[in-house]
C-alpha cells in the first residue's frame, strides 16, 4: 500500500513520460542547418570544380586504363547513376534550404511589420503630444509676445511723458508771458500817475 501510495504521489507531482511513437524523431533545426550547408556548398564554384575534376578523372581512367581494370567502361553507366543519385539528393536539399530561408524571411517580415507598427504608434503619440503642447503654449504668453507688449507699454509711457513735458513747457512759457505782461503793466502805471501829477501841478495857479 505504501509503495502504491508513493507511486501515486510521484505520478501526480511528476510529468507523465510520453511513449515513443513508431515514427523516428529528429531535430528539425539541426537537419535544416545541415541542408543549408549542403545547398550552399552545392551552389558554390568549389563544388563545380571538384565535380568536374572527378568526372574528368573517372572518364580518363576508364578510357585509357587497360580493359581488365576498367570499373566503368564506355558508356559510363555507373557514372551516370552516381550523377543521378547526386541530383536526386541535391534537389530536396536545395528545396529544404529555400523553405528554411522562406520561413526566416517570413519571421523577419513579421518582426519588421511589428516594429513599423510600433514606430507608427510612437509617431502618432508624439504628434498628439506636440499638438497638445502647441495648444497649451498658444494660451501662454511667449517671450516675443511679452517683449512686444512691454515695448508698446514703454512707447505709450514715453509718449505720455513727452506730452506732459510739452504741456509743462507751454505752461511755463504762458506763465513767463503773463509775468512779462504784468511787469509791463506795473511799469506803465507809475508813469501814468507821474504824468497825471505833473499835469495837475501845471494846471494849479501859482500862490
Amino acid at each position: 500500500m505504501a509503495s502504491a501510495g508513493r507511486r501515486g504521489h510521484s505520478a501526480v507531482d511528476q510529468p507523465i513520460e510520453t511513449t515513443r511513437g513508431i515514427r523516428p524523431s529528429y531535430d528539425s533545426e539541426r537537419f535544416g542547418r545541415i541542408s543549408e550547408r549542403a545547398a550552399r556548398f552545392i551552389g558554390s564554384w568549389a563544388f563545380i570544380a571538384w565535380m568536374t575534376f572527378v568526372i574528368l578523372m573517372w572518364v580518363a581512367f576508364n578510357v585509357f586504363a587497360p580493359g581488365g581494370i576498367q570499373p566503368d567502361a564506355y558508356p559510363f553507366i555507373f557514372l551516370t547513376l552516381l550523377l543521378s543519385v547526386q541530383a536526386s539528393y541535391a534537389a530536396p536539399l536545395i528545396l529544404l534550404a529555400q523553405n528554411r530561408q522562406t520561413d526566416r524571411d517570413r519571421v523577419q517580415y513579421q518582426e519588421d511589420r511589428q516594429r513599423n507598427e510600433r514606430m507608427l504608434a510612437d509617431s502618432d503619440y508624439l504628434a498628439r503630444e506636440v499638438a497638445s503642447l502647441r495648444t497649451s503654449l498658444g494660451e501662454l504668453a511667449t517671450r516675443d509676445y511679452v517683449r512686444s507688449e512691454v515695448r508698446e507699454a514703454l512707447d505709450a509711457i514715453m509718449t505720455r511723458l513727452d506730452e506732459r513735458e510739452v504741456d509743462r513747457r507751454d505752461m511755463d512759457s504762458s506763465a513767463v508771458d503773463s509775468d512779462v505782461v504784468n511787469s509791463r503793466e506795473s511799469d506803465d502805471r507809475p508813469r501814468t500817475s507821474t504824468s497825471a501829477t505833473d499835469a495837475d501841478s501845471e494846471n494849479s495857479p501859482p500862490a
